[in-house]
């Protein structure tokens, strides 16, 4: 099972979910930890190869990753956890397993608040996925992340979050660092359906004013779906949470208080 923290408030209290994206940790959520921990019962994850995950695994035997396995992953700790629904929060790919478990396990999501989100790749972010995977298995695994970090999040006010990146995913290794990057083969067919298929279930996307490969595609994809909202952070990047944590949690709150209403 994955290795997980709880923040306690009441039994009655609803829950959220915090998932992390690739390369991190449960540790990029302390700015949203004191804030929620006063209003709402938190489960953290650690996804399988990341923070304090890495020693529950078998990666002899987990030798291929999928988002189905990583999804059932997440929804092992809830059932283990007694939790039967919960607001999901995710930053990045965390955004895209959460819409999948949104897919797999709707009953269980009450609402998404998807930071940073993934919907479709742009020809820059298609480069750096074909750079990843010509290079993956040649170049150290740190040169592709803080080549990557620098690119997605390239202006002076995103150098916390860029900073924060690289540091998190000096904590995986190159083998892990390769199973999670041949899931790209499976983000594209995806992305397509999260594009086209509007669940049910009340979603907020906070994206970030210079988030320039992620957020076009996120405003067409709010335009057409009934059930999305957006709110864009001004002078802020990809990594929301970390870069504008007052507006961020803030802009969560007010989504899911109004949705008790």
């Amino acid at each position: 099972m994955l290795h997980y923290s709880v923040y306690m408030k009441d039994a009655d209290r609803p829950w959220i979910t915090f998932v992390h994206g690739a390369g991190g940790s449960s540790s990029i959520w302390f700015k949203q930890i004191r804030f929620f921990s006063k209003h709402f019962n938190l489960l953290l994850v650690d996804l399988r190869g990341h923070g304090k995950s890495k020693s529950f695994f078998d990666t002899q035997k987990l030798k291929k990753y999928t988002f189905k396995s990583i999804t059932k992953d997440v929804i092992e700790v809830l059932n283990h956890e007694k939790i039967e629904q919960s607001h999901f929060v995710g930053i990045s790919l965390g955004t895209i397993i959460i819409r999948q478990i949104a897919e797999w396990y709707p009953q269980r999501v009450q609402s998404m608040i998807l930071g940073g989100a993934i919907l479709k790749f742009n020809l820059r972010s298609r480069f750096l996925m074909t750079f990843g995977n010509w290079t993956k298995s040649v170049l150290p695994y740190m040169w592709i992340y803080r080549f990557f970090a620098f690119i997605i999040m390239p202006y002076k006010n995103h150098k916390e979050s860029r900073s924060l990146f690289v540091k998190e995913a000096r904590k995986l290794y190159q083998k892990e660092f390769i199973r999670w990057y041949k899931m790209t083969a499976e983000v594209l067919p995806l992305l397509r359906i999260f594009r086209q298929v509007d669940l049910p279930i009340p979603t907020l996307y906070i994206m970030g004013e210079e988030d320039y490969m992620f957020l076009p595609a996120v405003q067409k994809v709010v335009a057409l779906h009934q059930s999305a909202k957006l709110q864009v952070l001004p002078k802020c990047g990809h990594v929301v949470n970390v870069e504008r944590p007052m507006e961020f949690n803030q802009t969560m709150l007010d989504f899911i208080q109004l949705g008790k209403d």
